[in-house]
């Protein structure tokens, strides 16, 4: 399943035995997800190091709590960009915060990629923002070797644009090759994480933000910017192949104007178990 563009994370809900601690205070979030991580969930995953506390992740939290696109929220806040975050969201009763978290998302809280933490809460509501130290899909367990990937994807858009292609019914003239942003790579993973957690297949992300208004929110001055996303290839090679034999994908990755491109993909997490992927390409204002 293919989409494009141009121009312009769920609530956890499994006992597990043996984990018996409980949070240093009631709905202590940071406390809770420390339990987590040092107890390996039970012993289910091995121990991890805890999490920081940053302040500014706490008002990350709380602007994604009002509505804001997650990326949006931590480019507000002035969390640097080249960290990668996540969000998940629970509800319930402070006493049960822990059991909460550990019901189907004990795994994502207890990714070793993750460094540092913030949270906000709102009646039984608990929004927490977890960060890894680079903005690559490692921070979710997707791959350790995504510098490659990305690399073998601009790879093969670069030979194609080289040498010149059809999409559909119009013919297109070699284009320049265009460079990896790890800016876009870093947007394009945040907007494939939200479509993966929230099992849809847009766009627009939940906020209603376009990929231009993702990609402005964090900093980066376009003059044009284009989307391809895809939700099912395994590799690489079968989604930019899809997109290739897709017109309207395919234009986009031959359009001239564009000049850098960041690439991400994120497993689903609810009834969709596929990769979700997403290009970003963009036209940089100079």
């Amino acid at each position: 399943m293919n989409c494009l563009s141009l121009t312009r994370m769920g609530s956890l809900l499994l006992l597990i035995a043996g984990l018996t601690a409980s949070p240093s205070a009631p709905g202590d979030a940071l406390s809770a997800v420390q339990v987590l991580r040092e107890g390996g969930c039970g012993g289910i995953v091995p121990a991890v190091r805890p999490l920081r506390h940053n302040a500014v992740l706490d008002r990350t939290a709380q602007q994604w709590a009002a509505g804001m696109a997650l990326s949006a929220a931590a480019a507000r806040s002035g969390y640097g960009t080249k960290s990668s975050t996540m969000g998940v969201h629970v509800s319930g009763p402070d006493a049960s915060l822990l059991e909460l978290l550990r019901r189907s998302e004990c795994r994502t809280v207890t990714s070793q990629a993750l460094r540092e933490m913030g949270f906000y809460r709102r009646g039984q509501n608990f929004w927490l923002v977890l960060a890894s130290d680079y903005m690559t899909p490692a921070a979710s367990g997707a791959t350790a070797h995504w510098p490659v990937l990305s690399t073998r994807a601009l790879h093969l858009v670069n030979e194609v644009r080289a040498r010149g292609t059809r999409c559909g019914g119009r013919s297109f003239a070699p284009a320049r090759p265009m460079t990896l942003s790890a800016t876009l790579a870093g947007v394009a993973f945040g907007h494939a994480t939200d479509m993966a957690v929230h099992n849809y297949f847009e766009h627009e992300d939940l906020a209603g933000q376009s990929p231009a208004d993702r990609v402005r929110a964090v900093g980066y001055k376009e003059k044009l910017v284009g989307e391809n996303i895809a939700y099912g290839p395994k590799s690489v090679e079968e989604v930019v192949q899809g997109w290739l034999d897709s017109p309207g994908h395919c234009e986009n990755i031959m359009d001239a104007r564009f000049g850098e491109m960041g690439i991400a993909f994120a497993a689903g997490r609810t009834t969709r178990r596929g990769l979700y992927w997403v290009q970003l390409l963009a036209a940089p204002r100079v």
